[in-house]
């Protein structure tokens, strides 16, 4: 399995993200809208197998102390890989010395448990769909 590492937004297919995340069952918008969000991103992680987008991610960031993961997805055929891990691993090598938080999918706190990452006591959102407020615990 030779991959491909890309931290450049250029030459993104962008739909092929929206429909990624849908396939893998994340929110997703129009891909204009990622492509926004990817460029005003701190770091963009892209894994190609040969020539196919397998799995991405990005982290908003100030660069010195804080930073979250979002969008982190890997094709459903490409999971088990360790190209999670890779895309993690990518992302925090670019903000060696922050803090991060991450947003993921419920189910896949064990996979993030195993890479030092733990849940958080306190910690709030204020979300901009309903669809989206399910999502709060009590």
């Amino acid at each position: 399995m030779a991959l491909k590492i890309i931290t450049d937004c250029s030459g993104i297919d962008w739909q092929t993200i929206a429909d990624s995340l849908k396939k893998v069952g994340m929110a997703y918008h129009e891909p204009e809208v990622h492509k926004r969000a990817f460029e005003a991103s701190h770091t963009a992680v892209f894994v190609y197998e040969e020539s196919q987008l397998i799995g991405f991610g990005r982290a908003i960031s100030d660069g010195e102390y804080q930073g979250a993961i979002y969008d982190v997805a890997v094709l459903p055929e490409a999971q088990g890989k360790g190209i999670g891990k890779l895309i993690i691993q990518t992302i925090l090598g670019q903000l060696p010395s922050c803090n991060i938080i991450l947003y993921a999918t419920p189910g896949m706190e064990g996979f993030y448990k195993k890479l030092g990452f733990g849940a958080m006591k306190t910690g709030m959102a204020l979300f901009t769909t309903s669809q989206a407020m399910g999502k709060f615990t009590e």
